[in-house]
């Protein structure tokens, strides 16, 4: 019989920052892929076996937190996660996990059904061998008005049929869905999406601040109901602001109905931070009015991130990059972001979101929307050892996934 390696064991030291707690002098130990201990220095020295991890001091300085998770991302380095290609989608998830995305989703752009679901069974694996967290779809039942980059050709209402052979497809591995509850049968699309164990998403929607309290409101006694371990009770948000009517004192929309409802803890309204799909002043005021336990910061990033400005795809669209903007081709409409999940940090906080708000809203709140809420997200005895380094200006040094060293700065 081959005899089985220990488990690596170490520790590393370093100012944790977790669910909106600090520990200055703290300590992460380590042991094979999973958090054996994160807390003050001097606690975990008195621990019995304390004295077998190897000590991997940090830097002065060093700041600790969990890997970030993005639960809305169609690619990134030239890779388009709607594309089908597989090699692609696979260096694509390998720079964003290398850039801190310890945990992300797929997401799926409106196409040709059959564009879809070919898309759904290349990412469904994967999501099977844990590269991924699951697949969103955002589309194809959205808003003609509201559509922003997604083709107009391919919307619809919505439709079972589908998403069952969605599922089937995605070999169960749809988390989330992206919806505008003003289309027909909305209601039942609903009902279907949480039966299936996939959280309804909000947005690309034209409808009057009534119609989407309605509906969320359904889809949190959807979720309430299922009863199914770890499932949130909280439906989201796709990217607020975006793809939905601004805000007018006349005419609320959809903006009102959901920060009454963030700021009520009912829901979870997605941000992109990234400064070019807001406004730093809204990302802090959003913060402010709802709390940074009902925002998930999210990238909307596509196959330009980690690319300089040029020509791409998302999905069926062609999109021109520009000073780091990408906008459709077409007609100019965003077209998702460039930007990666520390990126996207690191704009918040510069925008005057505190650091500790904006590592809650990257790493714990998503983790809850994935129900992974025991699992990450945290720097948790028993978590996963997911684990970012970063200097004081939020620079990457380390990045840790399933308690391996997956990049890490030359000195």
């Amino acid at each position: 019989m081959i005899p089985t390696a220990a488990p690596a064991r170490y520790a590393v030291t370093g100012h944790l920052m977790s669910h909106g707690t600090e520990t200055p002098d703290g300590i992460v130990a380590v042991e094979g892929n999973r958090i054996f201990f994160a807390g003050k220095a001097t606690e975990f020295a008195f621990l019995e076996d304390s004295a077998s991890f190897e000590l991997r001091n940090s830097p002065a300085g060093t700041i600790i937190i969990p890997g970030l998770i993005d639960l809305h991302c169609h690619g990134a380095v030239g890779g388009d996660f709607p594309s089908a290609d597989s090699e692609a989608i696979g260096k694509a998830i390998e720079f964003l996990h290398r850039s801190g995305t310890t945990t992300l989703l797929a997401s799926l752009v409106t196409a040709k059904r059959e564009d879809m679901l070919a898309s759904a069974r290349v990412l469904s694996e994967f999501a099977v061998r844990g590269d991924l967290a699951g697949i969103h779809a955002e589309g194809p039942f959205l808003s003609d008005v509201r559509c922003g980059a997604q083709d107009p050709a391919f919307l619809s209402d919505p439709d079972p049929d589908f998403i069952d052979a969605l599922i089937e497809a995605s070999s169960g591995q749809l988390r989330t869905m992206t919806y505008a509850p003003e289309r027909a049968n909305s209601d039942a699309l609903v009902e279907q999406l949480v039966s299936q164990g996939v959280v309804p998403s909000l947005g690309h929607t034209d409808a009057d601040a009534a119609m989407v309290t309605a509906s969320l409101e359904l889809a949190r006694e959807e979720l309430g109901s299922a009863g199914v371990d770890g499932f949130t009770e909280r439906p989201t948000i796709t990217h607020l602001f975006n793809g939905m009517p601004p805000l007018h004192h006349r005419a609320p929309g959809p903006v009102a109905a959901c920060l009454e409802l963030a700021a009520a803890r009912k829901i979870i309204v997605e941000l992109i931070a990234d400064g070019v799909h807001l406004d730093p002043v809204t990302v802090r005021t959003v913060f402010n009015l709802v709390g940074a336990e009902s925002i998930a910061l999210v990238t909307d990033s596509m196959a330009a991130a980690g690319l300089q400005d040029g020509e791409y795809s998302l999905g069926p669209a062609q999109v021109t990059v520009a000073n780091g903007q990408a906008r459709l081709s077409s007609n100019g409409s965003l077209a998702g972001g460039t930007a990666t999940m520390l990126g996207v940090l690191r704009s918040a906080v510069a925008g005057g979101v505190p650091l500790g708000d904006a590592i809650v809203s990257a790493t714990s709140v998503p983790a809850e929307v994935l129900g992974l809420i025991d699992e990450a997200g945290r720097l948790h005895q028993g978590f996963a050892a997911d684990l970012l380094l970063l200097d004081q200006d939020l620079t990457l040094l380390q990045v840790v996934r399933n308690g391996e060293t997956i990049y890490e700065v030359s000195v």
